[in-house]
């Protein structure tokens, strides 16, 4: 017999294991997001389907939208920071790179809300038009470039107070009061 052990989810004390976890949810909804065109043939606007349109909208208008503004405001200032006062031009280069891919992916995004919305109160779209590669594959993409440089990067220069103050500024985003024990 085998026991087996739940890892607890990163917190804000891990502010970079918490955007790396987040890059977790966002894949998952990508995965479901490329389902739904077949599963929208299949079965029409069914309450699966309706379901899944409510549950990523809710995502990414709130876990995904903070995720972006953690890195564009908090995290991404950080690193220039850094970088620039090493001379790290290839990352400060990546930095305004996937500044520019936030923005394509908000116009992705704006582009999916109006099929989705339609889904969710079960009008009937044609699958074929539903824009989700193209809204996945940025993602995916720029996840991975974040993954490999950013967050490696953002491990080995910041400081316990760098990461402290970036953990209480994504709680502050989220209307996340701190415990007292």
């Amino acid at each position: 017999m085998s026991i087996e052990f739940m890892h607890a989810a990163p917190d804000f004390s891990d502010p970079l294991g918490l955007l790396a976890a987040c890059h977790g949810r966002i894949e998952a909804q990508c995965a479901t997001l490329l389902r739904l065109p077949d599963h929208l043939r299949q079965h029409g606007t069914d309450e699966q389907a309706r379901q899944a349109a409510v549950k990523i909208l809710k995502y990414f208008n709130s876990a995904g939208k903070h995720h972006h503004e953690d890195e564009e405001n908090d995290l991404f200032p950080l690193l220039i920071e850094i970088a620039t006062s090493e001379n790290y031009g290839h990352l400060l280069t990546l930095i305004v790179e996937l500044q520019n891919e936030h923005l394509k992916m908000e116009l992705a995004w704006q582009e999916l809300t109006f099929f989705l919305e339609k889904i969710a109160v079960n009008q009937h779209i044609n699958p074929d038009h539903l824009p989700v590669t193209h809204f996945a594959e940025l993602y995916r993409s720029h996840i991975a470039r974040e993954n490999q440089h950013i967050f490696s990067y953002a491990r080995q220069k910041l400081s316990m107070e760098q990461l402290s103050t970036l953990g209480l500024n994504m709680m502050t985003r989220r209307n996340v009061q701190i415990r007292q024990v």
